[in-house]
């Protein structure tokens, strides 16, 4: 059930990739919700389908091969999936802007940082060249570039790793979105420009009062910035919850795991703990639960019904009937 209050709410939302002889489920039945000036991580592994929703909430998944195969995606009340493409354009980079994962293939390498930023304000704002180039300086400015008036005149490769990122949340602030999707913005980034950045978020999303929905396979990020966390394993919501509880009494025995294989001080000298298995293909995923080939805490009904969520309270769900009570929550929902 969708939250009325929220900015966001993605509700039962498959997205399928079809070839001659194969269909891969990448995104298939996702449901949460973004609250006005709330940060929210989408958590999980590579391929478990957090950038497919991601590119499904800016209406940039590939048609074909890719597929809206059901659900919705309800921004201010209004289901994106019923936009066209003109009214997809309104939206996108204007009420809702993303921050990609890689700075450098993101960026046009034959435009200036300045055609770039500035292409935003002219297509959504009325301004005059003058006005764009202001802001445009202005923007650079508040992510902490120096010598904006030069920097505008560079090319993408002119600037380090950090610039270029920090180059990216400028043209995804440009025409003040109400959310901000961002995409692993610092995965390549060492540990202290990666510090710098996400202070860097925190502060302009105080300032402009956004929602963020922070795309990270890295619980350490997540720690930092989360409200609340969704995490997600081969293209469901596992578990969700505010921060501390999903990180401090997680219900899902995928979370779980994922929290034991972190080091710490506590661990250390010990081996690290590691998830058995692989991550299934989506064109193949095991009936019933997806994680049950790889759970300790699984029973036969694991292998034959798919699981619901177990509500454990203020806002904290888990699909994950077994640990539910003893094993008494009926297969929840």
């Amino acid at each position: 059930m969708a939250d009325n209050k929220a900015l966001l709410s993605v509700e039962e939302l498959k997205v399928y990739f079809r070839s001659e002889d194969e269909v891969a489920r990448a995104v298939d039945g996702v449901s949460f919700d973004v609250g006005r000036e709330e940060t929210v991580c989408l958590v999980g592994e590579s391929g478990c389908g957090k950038t497919v929703t991601a590119l499904s909430v800016m209406g940039l998944v590939p048609i074909p091969p890719g597929e809206i195969a059901g659900g919705k995606i309800l921004f201010r009340a209004k289901n994106l999936l019923d936009f066209n493409d003109s009214d997809m354009q309104k939206v996108r980079g204007n009420q809702i802007a993303m921050i990609f994962q890689e700075p450098l293939t993101s960026l046009n390498p034959v435009f200036t940082i300045g055609d770039q930023i500035g292409e935003a304000i002219q297509i959504h704002q009325t301004a005059t060249q003058s006005e764009v180039v202001e802001r445009s300086q202005q923007l650079l400015k508040d992510v902490g570039i120096a010598d904006p008036a030069q920097r505008l005149r560079d090319y993408p490769h002119q600037l380090s790793g950090g610039q270029r990122q920090r180059v990216m949340i400028a043209m995804a602030l440009a025409c003040d979105p109400d959310l901000v999707i961002a995409d692993e913005p610092t995965t390549a980034l060492d540990v202290t420009v990666q510090a710098q950045i996400l202070r860097l978020l925190d502060t302009i999303q105080k300032m402009r009062s956004m929602s963020v929905l922070y795309i990270t396979h890295d619980l350490g990020v997540v720690s930092k910035i989360a409200d609340r966390i969704c995490v997600m394993y081969a293209g469901i919501i596992a578990e969700q919850g505010n921060k501390d509880a999903v990180l401090k009494t997680p219900k899902h025995p995928y979370t779980q795991a994922l929290l034991a294989s972190l080091p710490n001080r506590e661990k250390r000298g010990q081996r690290l703990y590691s998830i058995p298995g692989t991550v299934p293909n989506p064109a193949y995923k095991p009936d019933g639960c997806p994680f049950h080939p790889r759970c300790q805490h699984t029973i036969q009904n694991c292998s034959e019904q798919y699981p619901g969520m177990c509500d454990y309270g203020d806002g904290h769900h888990a699909r994950c009937p077994v640990l539910f009570e003893g094993g008494k929550g009926n297969w929840c929902d």
